[in-house]
C-alpha cells in the first residue's frame, strides 16, 4: 500500500467538449459492504485521491487521473485549494474515505486541478476506465464531499482564462472550422457571440492557420478547416484575448 498523506489530496475536474455540449468526467465510487442502506449505490465523484508522501503534487494529479480514469498525458492545470473544515461533514462520505484509505482521517485539504480533453477523438475515449462517465456540465448529479463546489470554481476559472489564453484549442479536434471554434466559446461562456465580430477578431491571428481542406458530406456549404499552431502562438502572445 502506498505511503499516503492523510491530510492532503488532489481532485481533478476534467472538461470535454463533443462539438455541442461541455461535459465533465466523473467516476462512480464503490458502495461498501457495511455501508448504511440509505446510502445510494453509484454515487459519483471527481477523480481524486490522497497524495503519496513522496510525490510532487503534479505527479499525484497525473497518477490519480491515470489510475481512476485511464487517461494519460493530457492538459492539466492547478487552479485552487479547498481546505474548509466542513469538507468532510457528511458522515457517510467520511466513513467511506476512512474505510477506503484505511486511516482515521479527520480533515483533508485538496489541491484542485482542471483538465481539458478532446472527447471526440478515439484514443482518450478508448483508454477510459469503465467507471468513468461523461456528464453534461449543466446536468450534474449531487456529488460527494464538496465536489460540486469545486466544479463550479473550475468552470469559473476556465471561463475567465478562455478570454486570455488559447486553452479552448485543447478541447477541439486538431483540425476544426470557425463555426466549431465559435460554438465552443459560446457553450463555455454561456452567451451568444456576434458571428461577424468573432470572425473579424480571429481572422488576424497569426497562429490560427487555414488548411487546404474543407468539410465533406455536409448539408450546407463546406467550411474551411483550420489548425492552432502553438509555436506561432508563443511568438505572437501579444495577440491573446481575441474573443472579448
Amino acid at each position: 500500500m502506498k505511503n499516503l498523506n492523510p491530510h492532503i489530496s488532489v481532485d481533478c475536474v476534467i472538461f470535454g467538449f463533443d462539438s455541442e455540449v461541455l461535459k465533465i468526467l466523473l467516476i462512480e465510487r464503490d458502495k461498501l459492504q457495511d455501508e448504511s442502506p440509505e446510502v445510494e449505490s453509484g454515487l459519483m465523484k471527481l477523480p481524486g485521491n490522497l497524495i503519496d508522501e513522496n510525490e510532487d503534487l503534479n505527479e499525484s494529479a497525473y497518477r490519480v487521473l491515470k489510475e481512476l480514469t485511464g487517461l494519460d498525458k493530457i492538459y492539466l492545470k492547478q487552479f485552487s485549494v479547498f481546505g474548509s473544515p466542513e469538507r468532510l461533514n457528511n458522515t457517510n462520505d467520511l466513513s467511506w474515505l476512512r474505510t477506503t484509505s484505511g486511516m482515521q482521517i479527520e480533515r483533508v485539504v485538496t489541491i484542485a486541478y482542471y483538465s481539458l480533453v478532446k472527447i471526440d477523438e478515439s484514443d482518450p475515449q478508448a483508454h477510459m476506465n469503465a467507471n468513468a462517465i461523461w456528464y453534461p456540465v449543466n446536468n450534474l448529479p449531487k456529488l460527494i464531499f464538496d465536489h460540486n463546489i469545486i466544479i463550479k470554481q473550475a468552470l469559473d476559472t476556465v471561463r475567465k482564462e478562455l478570454r486570455t489564453e488559447p486553452i479552448g484549442f485543447e478541447l477541439l479536434p486538431k483540425k476544426f472550422t470557425l463555426r466549431q471554434l465559435q460554438n465552443l466559446y459560446e457553450v463555455i461562456l454561456g452567451t451568444t457571440l456576434d458571428n461577424r465580430n468573432f470572425r473579424k477578431k480571429i481572422s488576424n491571428l497569426e497562429y490560427l492557420v487555414p488548411l487546404s481542406e474543407k468539410e465533406k458530406g455536409v448539408n450546407h456549404k463546406p467550411a474551411q478547416y483550420y489548425r492552432f499552431d502553438k509555436k506561432l502562438y508563443n511568438k505572437h502572445q501579444k495577440d491573446i484575448g481575441f474573443v472579448l
